[in-house]
């Protein structure tokens, strides 16, 4: 359950401290972590003392001890040199390396209860049960961040994001898919959805400051009760796609502040169909051009005000009069009309959602 990094790690700080020099070796005799090489050969050693009752011996001038995980043999630890001294070395060694098994125990256990959380495979009975086992607070404010990488396995964006939250124990951080890590979140009783905004920029940032990763965040909303875990992650991962269809330019999402696309992202594929089928009939978005569809869309951006949409497309007030009327007569929509401009509008976002489902249909 330890990786041989942490192994390698621990024997290495022991060795700075006591210039004793340490081994830790599976039940098989193959080395795992050491931190002098030499050419002997542990095999038949190891094997004899895994089999023997003895929790230590000394042999050939080096002291052997067990290493139990609970009740199972786990590893053997080496240490060079028969003195008391060498002894008692070995035998923190071994305590270091019981904790630290301890300790991933532990880590393991939480995530996985963490992913049964977010992905809602527990009873209320045992969200409660679990929670207290593990020491984890059942009523605290949370919220639940989705970070997804723009490559599968992201190691190096998930170590990044660890790092960040390192500070305490009471943020969780595990992933339930290739590309998403995804962040259970304590809160303070102060913090705002403004926080959330800030806490969400700032793994933006700094993933593609540290890890190089071009990254998209989304927040469900904030949950008083452990039980509501699984919530915000649906919230957060329901903003995640609203995002990416309505607003892609964007790099953070919030589930609070996603609007009208929460509305169309729930839209069954025949309604919208049959919706677009009335305002268009077979004269569809798609099939605009360029122009318009740029004077369409920053139109909207400067709220319906011909004389500063025009100015920033460096046509004539005349000229873009001309556009709106043309696209009049061509859909029956007026623009400048602001029941027909929500239509349009509302019509166009309804038109990516049918794209989005399309392409993810293949």
């Amino acid at each position: 359950m330890i990786s041989n990094q942490i192994l390698q790690n621990t024997i290495d700080g022991l060795k700075g401290i006591t210039k004793i020099d340490l081994r830790v070796i599976d039940t098989e005799g193959n080395v795992l972590a050491e931190t002098a090489s030499d050419s002997v050969d542990y095999g038949d050693s190891i094997r004899a003392f895994v089999d023997s009752p003895a929790d230590s011996q000394v042999l050939q001038g080096y002291q052997f001890f067990k290493v139990y995980d609970e009740s199972q043999l786990e590893y053997v630890v080496i240490a060079r040199g028969d003195s008391e001294e060498v002894y008692t070395i070995g035998k923190i060694a071994v305590f270091q390396i019981q904790n630290l098994l301890v300790a991933y125990k532990e880590r393991y256990d939480k995530d996985n209860f963490i992913k049964n959380l977010l992905l809602d495979n527990l009873l209320l009975v045992d969200i409660f049960n679990r929670a207290k086992k593990l020491h984890i607070e059942m009523n605290v404010r949370r919220v639940v961040y989705i970070i997804e990488t723009s490559k599968e396995k992201d190691n190096g964006a998930l170590e990044t994001v660890r790092s960040m939250f390192a500070g305490g124990n009471k943020d969780f951080i595990t992933a339930v898919d290739e590309k998403n890590i995804i962040l259970v979140k304590e809160l303070a009783q102060n913090e705002t959805y403004g926080d959330l905004e800030k806490t969400a920029q700032v793994i933006v940032d700094m993933l593609n400051t540290e890890a190089m990763a071009r990254v998209h965040v989304a927040y469900g909303t904030i949950i008083k009760e452990i039980k509501e875990v699984s919530r915000s992650y649906k919230e957060a991962k329901m903003a995640l796609d609203v995002g990416k269809i309505f607003y892609n330019d964007r790099r953070v999402m919030a589930y609070s502040n996603l609007g009208i696309g929460r509305l169309i992202y729930q839209l069954p594929m025949p309604l919208c169909k049959m919706f677009i089928k009335e305002i268009f009939e077979d004269n569809t978005p798609d099939q605009f051009d360029d122009e318009t569809l740029t004077t369409i869309n920053k139109f909207f951006e400067n709220n319906l005000n011909v004389s500063e949409t025009s100015r920033q497309l460096y046509i004539h007030r005349n000229t873009l009069v001309y556009r709106l009327d043309k696209l009049q007569k061509s859909t029956g929509l007026d623009l400048r009309v602001f029941e027909d401009a929500i239509t349009f509008r509302i019509a166009l976002m309804v038109v990516k959602y049918m794209n989005y489902l399309e392409s993810i249909d293949y």
